[in-house]
Formats: C-alpha cells, sequence, structure tokens
C-alpha cells in the first residue's frame, strides 16, 4: 500500500499514539536513562532503557516529556518496536526505518522530530557502553 492511499490511516494512529502514548512514564530500574532535545521546536523527551543481565537486548523502556504529535507518536511506536532488539539493531535504525514506522511522508522541518527518540536512545546507548568499558 503506498503512503498516499494509507495516509489517514497513519494519520490516525499518530493521534492514537499522541493521544495515548505507549510506555510513557518511567521505570523503577532502568540500566540507564538519557534526555534529549529538538532546540528548533522545543520537544525533550527522558528515555529510560533497562537492558538484559547480558547488556546485549532491551527487554523494557519508558520514556518521559513533552513534544509535538510527531515526536510523541514517534517516541511512543518506536518504544514497541526496540523491546527485544538488540543493542546492534538498535544502533542499526535509521530515519528511513522510523518514516516507514509512522507511514507518513515526514516534511524536511519535521524529520528531527520524527526521529528525536531514535537519537535519544542511540546516544544513551552509546554513552552507558563508554561508562562500562
Amino acid at each position: 500500500m503506498s503512503m498516499a492511499l494509507g495516509s489517514d490511516m497513519y494519520r490516525q494512529q499518530i493521534l492514537d499514539h499522541y493521544k495515548y502514548p505507549r510506555n510513557y512514564g518511567e521505570l523503577k530500574n532502568p540500566t540507564f536513562s538519557h534526555t534529549g532535545e529538538n532546540t528548533s521546536c522545543g520537544d525533550e523527551y527522558t528515555i529510560d532503557v533497562e537492558l538484559d543481565s547480558e547488556d546485549k537486548i532491551i527487554v523494557a523502556i519508558s520514556f518521559r516529556g513533552e513534544g509535538c504529535a510527531i515526536s510523541k507518536a514517534s517516541a511512543s511506536m518506536l518504544s514497541e518496536v526496540v523491546i527485544g532488539k538488540t543493542i546492534e539493531e538498535v544502533y542499526g535504525m535509521g530515519r528511513d526505518d522510523i518514516i516507514e514506522l509512522l507511514g507518513v511522508e515526514v516534511t524536511p522541518m519535521r524529520i528531527k522530530c520524527a526521529v528525536l527518540a531514535e537519537k535519544i536512545i542511540q546516544e544513551g546507548l552509546q554513552l552507558y557502553e563508554n561508562d562500562k568499558s
């Protein structure tokens, strides 16, 4: 299905994730937490991640903060997708994965909103790994 044909469905999905974000809140004992922001529009989130005992798979994630519909929906959708993924799989995710997840065309002005959560998770993982070594 092309994005144009399914765009109403995806817009509804974005609104649903914005109004009722999944995994919103705070983990009690995260392996690490990391905060990031999109200074161009004021979106800011803190993401908590719990890794398995061998530090290779995300077993739980939560996020909190405020942002536009695109950034909050993206954080919510991403939080569902990364559970069970390895650190390497998360590092391998990029802009195109997020746009595919959202299912709508994202204007150049909104790309930073769409990929904010992904960048926060990747930066947090990098800082965590650097601290471990």
